[in-house]
């Protein structure tokens, strides 16, 4: 098959930091448009915003989307109707509501819609999945604490409705938590703390249980300096099963087992090329689903305001 035609929307950090270097480095693709306000790149055709793509007769097959949430269920809606097939960076969108019509569409239209998680497509993910699926889970635990500072410089929007706040990295952790459990499980306590001066948490605590009963403790913050803390820990009647580093590095019961560098966003570029050469689907939501329990049964603790 010949390469897909791709056009990422949205020049911003994550998509120089991750989806460029993924995209050259991925068999399948080539970026042949950007549209971006405010960036240009050299060698590709460049557009202000994803209108302007599409009324142009530069021929792409797919969208990757890697704007904040909030607005882009109206960019995915104009790509689909336009018979792009549409890539997501996490999350998916600003609502449940909007996400679940996207899905509908692509349906509709026989389109590719991919919702990614780029930290469940770390290293040790799957086999995590596999280990525990074979083993006795007593309890699971989440610390994923992070520098906003260090991310996030100068990002309003992700202090805004529909930015998430902590919950911006807290949704990768979910997104991994989701994938490696072999039970479904559901919210029965959220602590949410937000600055005085902002619509977002910047720390939250969660309380999960599974179908069985059996406990998930989260605690998520963006006021950590220093090395940052990425892990997740299950304790199993064999041993602990702990993921660290994201999910690049997998530890069982105190031995490492799985140590790699970052290949989220190349696994992510691999995993859409094969969806649209298959004409399949990608939309599981439930991490985002996560979230908007968290916020639904959201305890509002106001801390001291966040100038960035």
């Amino acid at each position: 098959m010949s390469a897909i035609r791709l056009a990422i929307v949205g020049l911003g950090k994550i998509a120089r930091d991750q989806h460029l270097g993924a995209i050259e480095a991925t068999d399948g693709i080539d970026l042949v448009a950007v549209a971006s306000r405010n960036a240009e790149l050299a060698g590709v055709h460049c557009f202000h915003d994803i209108a302007d793509l599409l009324a142009s007769d530069v021929e792409i097959d797919a969208v990757s989307l890697c704007t904040p949430p909030q607005g882009r269920f109206e960019q995915a809606t104009a790509a689909l109707d336009a018979g792009k097939h549409v890539m997501l960076e996490k999350p998916p969108g600003a609502t449940l509501s909007e996400v679940f019509a996207l899905e509908q569409l692509a349906k509709s239209k026989g389109l590719t819609l991919f919702s990614t998680w780029h930290s469940r497509a770390a290293a040790a993910v799957e086999p995590a999945r596999a280990l525990l699926a074979k083993r006795r889970i007593r309890t699971a635990s989440v610390e994923w604490k992070e520098d906003v500072r260090h991310w996030h410089p100068g990002q309003a929007w992700i202090w805004e409705p529909g930015g998430l706040g902590v919950f911006d990295p807290g949704i990768n952790a979910l997104s991994i938590v989701t994938r490696i459990m072999p039970e479904k499980f559901h919210l029965t306590r959220s602590d949410l703390t937000f600055p005085a001066n902002r619509a977002a948490p910047i720390a939250a605590s969660l309380t999960f249980e599974t179908a069985s009963g059996l406990p998930i403790a989260a605690e998520f913050d963006w006021r950590q300096t220093g090395p940052q803390t990425w892990d997740i820990r299950v304790e199993t009647d064999e041993g602990s099963v702990v993921l660290t580093h994201g999910g690049s590095r997998l530890i069982v019961d105190g031995e490492a087992q799985i140590v790699e560098e970052d290949r989220e966003y190349r696994n992510l570029y691999r995993d859409f090329v094969a969806l649209v050469n298959q004409g399949a689907s990608d939309t599981d939501f439930s991490p985002l689903v996560h979230v908007a329990d968290a916020f639904l049964l959201g305890r509002r603790i106001e801390t001291e305001a966040f100038e960035d």
